[in-house]
């Protein structure tokens, strides 16, 4: 790469970090942008130039270059690092997340939260996990060894995801915060089952994703080369060569012996919220079209995270969660004493409805019976399911619909690694872009590592699920097949999810 190429990256960068600067300078009074080095816990108060700081990271021009600096970087970085040690950070990149587990499992951003700015001592962390882990029935106690708190926390720290404020002394930092579920160490000694009740449901993600999704991801390259690689794998999936089971991933989650994991699983969809911005899906749709009272039924909702959020911001509507019969059984609950008053006033309310069983009307009080609803919300579904089921899934919501029935599917709609010139669909289809960044751009057209977080995601739902995030291409086809017609695609800021909105044909 000439040093023109170097240059061109490095400005990329500079011109983005004035975008952000301009935006925090405007404010009155300016504002810093949030320091890595200081925590910012989501379960407690802040001062309200602190929020008003948080919120602008969210500000579209702030987004968007932010965006701007994490592809540059990423790129940069893949052009001067030396091959071999990208090839070790690649090839060993199950270390962090191993780590990482341990981390959010030993409770570790708790302890450091209330140890506070000056740090914990990895013998006083050992000592903490000692006694947390007591408390766990079952676990097993040993005489932990503090320097192996250390080397763990220490290459945690190298990531930017811990600090070491003086040597074997750690703390909290940005980052570590996002994962501490906000309660306190005794409430974990006094109730570990409870850890991710009435939390924001990221160290729930965590948890899971250290766990089931790790285990199964390691035997996914086995599962490809055996069979995995077809159309319709015939050779089970990933899980099964991982937990030695016959079953998919919804149905061992309600196994006799998983109930903690399906527990743990609602509040980490309840965390994955934070991969889109709450007001792409308040804005996603025209909800305020709606007339009072309209149903919108949330396809595959979980614990009603999603219709949580919309119900707060359009209170005309009604929020139907369906699930399957177990989920919603343990979806109020999950809650506890959060949004009673949504629940109360039926403004969300639960329904057990499997989406592959034919879609029952149901008497919804203060509505009636619902036959067919407004819309039919599908957020972080499709991209569960292969093709042939999503076909299956959409033509029964087909069935279902009425004339005026909508169909919102909300999912990534993942974009080429290069200029796509829309050869074979229609120019002026709103889902296909032919580049992420403006024309004579040194970065990657799909924004590189910005939009790195769409193409894991990707990949762990081909070895959860055989399924996949889509493009607008594989998107259109579906849903046409299924007797739906896309009639519009508004892609959210700052991120690859996109709002597809379909009318039945």
């Amino acid at each position: 790469m000439p040093i023109s190429d170097l240059r061109a990256l490095h400005a990329v960068i500079g011109q983005a970090i004035d975008e952000i600067e301009k935006v925090y300078a405007a404010q009155n009074p300016p504002l810093e942008y949030p320091s890595l080095d200081v925590p910012y816990y989501s379960s407690q108060k802040h001062s309200a130039e602190i929020e008003r700081a948080e919120e602008l990271k969210l500000d579209p021009a702030v987004f968007g270059a932010a965006n701007q600096i994490v592809a540059a970087c990423g790129q940069l970085t893949a052009t001067v690092h030396k091959p071999f040690f990208q090839l070790v950070e690649i090839m060993n990149g199950s270390n962090i997340v191993a780590l990482f587990h341990f981390v959010e499992q030993t409770h570790i951003p708790e302890i450091l939260r209330e140890a506070g700015p000056e740090g914990l001592s990895t013998k006083d962390i050992a000592a903490k996990i000692t006694e947390l882990r007591a408390t766990v029935p079952g676990a097993k106690v040993v005489d932990i060894d503090p320097t192996k708190i250390g080397h763990v926390l220490r290459l945690l720290a190298t990531y930017h995801w811990v600090r070491e404020v003086r040597p074997d002394v750690f703390t909290n930092n940005r980052l570590t915060a996002l994962i501490d579920s906000g309660k306190s160490v005794e409430a974990l000694k006094a109730a570990p089952q409870k850890k991710y009740d009435e939390t924001d449901g990221v160290a729930a993600f965590a948890g899971m994703a250290g766990d089931e999704v790790f285990k199964l991801m390691s035997t996914l390259s086995q599962w490809l080369l055996e069979g995995g690689l077809a159309t319709n794998a015939t050779n089970g999936l990933p899980l099964g060569l991982a937990f030695d089971t016959p079953l998919k991933y919804y149905h061992w989650l309600e196994e006799p012996g998983n109930e903690w994991r399906l527990t743990r699983f609602g509040h980490a969809m309840n965390g994955t919220r934070y991969w889109e911005v709450a007001e792409n899906i308040i804005s996603g749709f025209p909800w305020n079209d709606l007339a009072k009272d309209s149903v919108v039924i949330d396809i595959g909702g979980g614990i009603g995270s999603v219709s949580v959020i919309l119900s707060q911001a359009y209170p005309h509507l009604k929020f139907v969660v369906e699930d399957r019969a177990p989920v919603v059984a343990i979806a109020r609950e999950a809650w506890g004493s959060k949004h009673a008053e949504l629940f109360d006033s039926g403004r969300v309310s639960f329904h057990a409805q499997d989406f592959f069983d034919e879609h029952q009307p149901f008497e919804l009080a203060g509505v009636g019976t619902v036959t067919h609803p407004s819309v039919f919300l599908a957020r972080a579904v499709a991209h569960n399911w292969p093709d042939k089921d999503v076909k299956v899934m959409l033509s029964i919501l087909r069935r279902a619909a009425g004339p005026n029935t909508k169909l919102l599917l909300v999912d990534n709609l993942l974009p080429y690694a290069c200029v796509d010139d829309k050869t074979g669909i229609d120019s002026t289809s709103e889902g296909a872009v032919r580049s992420l960044v403006p024309e004579g751009s040194p970065l990657l057209p799909n924004l590189g590592k910005a939009s790195a977080n769409g193409y894991i995601l990707d990949i762990s739902m081909l070895g959860l699920f055989d399924a996949k995030e889509r493009t607008y291409r594989e998107m259109d086809a579906l849903t046409q097949s299924a007797g739906w017609k896309i009639t519009s695609v508004k892609r959210a800021v700052g991120s690859l999810w996109a709002y597809t909105t379909a009318v039945p044909i």
